[in-house]
């Protein structure tokens, strides 16, 4: 079975962002980041001296404290008479930052001489190197400050990946994990409800069963002499991690149980379904019995059919048709078909000794100890 790419997100774009949305997104993320008297949007008026935001942050507060109004009146002392700490945020939505740069824009940092700094937040829409970060922190060192913070791509996207900040996410990038996880939970149940409902109808028997693609308007309609291309007749295999399998054609075959080697006419599809769109073939017809002819003067033990199924994932499954119509009166399956592979997202083969046989059994083909048995006309020419 072919692999299949799983769905991932991409690095979130935050230089897309104009620059001021860029602030208010660090300055959002700060909300939670401490127990804040105050938390301003210094960036917005346009002379900033150097920082976006500025926060007072409540020194001993209980977690109550952190849910204070913020039209409460302000008080430094309110805290047990510990004074509030001053936080400072830079915000640059920039795609690199250089050390030296760094030290450019922490230099543009203007206090006045009342002010003590306790902390600073450097949040960029970069990743920072080693070097970089370095430099920031011995900056803060040699300034006296308590707490230094860097938030570079990771971090910011780390926090927004939190489900605290799933509105965050979705506010700034139109991604929602809350529902994404409600979307896969609504899939997951309409996977289980398709399980169901199918080991109830078309597994229960052998009976052939229509696959046609939800869009094919035209249906039932083809142009003589054609086959249908948005919808196929075939059997029912088996219901799978890969999803359901469907039987799509036997071929006559060899097939040494001992030693691996085998051969097939795998040109000539054996028995080939009876149908309202069946397209009659005489030439198919005249090598399908070439192959035959061979296959009925091999041993009894080295006779096998060479089977092809193919995948459909429960997923792409819209519906299940038990009463069909006039023109085929079993199971309508109903799933999108694409040009190269009709509804199936990945092959296999087999190959499987006759039931009745008493070394019944199955084989993965070994490409390496495939032999000539059949007839050249009947297989399918080797690829260079």
């Amino acid at each position: 079975m072919n692999a299949t790419p799983t769905r991932t997100f991409n690095p979130l774009p935050f230089t897309d962002l104009e620059p001021k949305r860029f602030e208010d997104l660090v300055r959002q993320l700060v909300y939670e980041f401490r127990p804040w008297r105050r938390l301003e949007a210094t960036g917005r008026s346009g002379s900033d001296d150097g920082f976006d935001a500025r926060g007072l942050e409540i020194v001993g507060a209980p977690e109550a404290i952190a849910e204070t109004e913020q039209d409460e009146p302000y008080d430094e002392t309110a805290a047990d008479g510990a004074p509030d700490q001053l936080w400072l945020i830079q915000c640059k939505r920039e795609r690199t930052i250089s050390p030296a740069k760094l030290k450019g824009y922490l230099g543009q940092i203007n206090l006045t001489s009342e002010e003590t700094l306790h902390g600073i937040i450097f949040a960029a829409a970069c990743d920072f190197s080693k070097a970089s970060r370095d430099a920031f922190y011995a900056w803060c060192r040699d300034k006296g400050i308590t707490e230094a913070v860097i938030w570079g791509k990771g971090e910011l996207e780390d926090q927004l990946y939190q489900p605290k900040n799933d509105n965050l996410l979705f506010a700034y990038f139109g991604i929602s994990l809350t529902i994404r996880r409600r979307s896969q939970a609504t899939q997951i149940r309409a996977e289980i409800a398709t399980k169901r409902k199918l080991k109830k109808t078309i597994l229960l028997s052998s009976a052939d069963v229509l696959v046609r693609d939800p869009s094919a308007d035209e249906y039932p309609s083809v142009k003589e002499g054609e086959r249908p291309t948005k919808w196929g007749v075939y059997r029912p295999e088996a219901l799978s991690h890969y999803g359901l399998e469907m039987d799509i054609s036997w071929f006559f075959a060899f097939l040494d149980p001992d030693t691996g080697e085998w051969d097939a006419a795998d040109a000539v599809p054996a028995m080939r379904r009876h149908h309202h769109w069946r397209v009659e073939d005489a030439r198919l017809d005249k090598l399908e019995q070439m192959a035959r002819a061979v296959w009925d003067e091999l041993p009894e033990r080295n006779r096998a059919w060479l089977k092809i199924f193919g995948a459909i994932r429960l997923r792409d499954i819209v519906a299940i048709d038990e009463v069909g119509d006039d023109l085929f009166e079993g199971v309508h399956v109903y799933a999108p078909f694409s040009a190269a592979n009709g509804p199936f997202y990945g092959f296999m083969r087999r190959l499987e000794i006759p039931r009745h046989l008493h070394q019944y059994g199955s084989f993965d083909p070994d490409t390496a100890k495939r032999i000539d048995r059949y007839p050249a006309r009947t297989k399918k020419a080797k690829k260079a």
